[in-house]
């Protein structure tokens, strides 16, 4: 069985990532649905591995460094993901007020409460806008910063 270069594994995690932004930005402009405040924290915790695995591939020095921070930072995408997750299955009754849009929040709100909603979220994050296989977007990308975390923690402390 061939084995891949930890440096090409770092790359393969870029793709990853670049792939999972292509497919948000496809539901956001393609099939116009707007992301919740939940939706633009994951978005940018992808951005961040993707970036770490891009800048351990171009470096291409320090794997557990890199890997460690990949995996810890797709963790905290997980945690994220798992919020969401539990707002879209809780009852009706117990759903999060819905505030008001993003744009607002961040010309009017000071910085500390704006960063509070885009890490817990609104009542907008609890509705289910799209499945496949049973599963709504936030569930996938839980599963993908899942992925994430497993691989970059793999690649970083793997035997060469």
């Amino acid at each position: 069985m061939p084995t891949i270069s930890t440096r090409l594994g770092f790359l393969l995690g870029f793709l990853f990532c670049t792939l999972l932004l292509a497919v948000a930005a496809w539901f956001q402009f393609v099939r116009d649905l707007q992301p919740c405040p939940l939706c633009i924290s994951q978005r940018v915790v992808v951005l961040l591995v993707g970036f770490l695995h891009l800048t351990a591939w171009l470096h291409d020095r320090h794997p557990r460094l890199y890997g460690t921070l990949s995996g810890l930072t797709a963790m905290g995408g997980a945690f994220l993901s798992a919020r969401h997750v539990w707002l879209q299955n809780l009852p009706e009754d117990e759903v999060p007020a819905c505030g008001p849009g993003l744009g607002y929040v961040f010309r009017h709100f000071p910085l500390t409460e704006t960063v509070r909603l885009l890490v817990s979220g609104t009542g907008e994050c609890s509705e289910v806008l799209w499945t496949f296989l049973g599963l709504s977007i936030p569930a996938w990308t839980l599963l993908a910063f899942l992925l994430l975390a497993g691989w970059g923690f793999w690649l970083g402390w793997r035997r060469s």
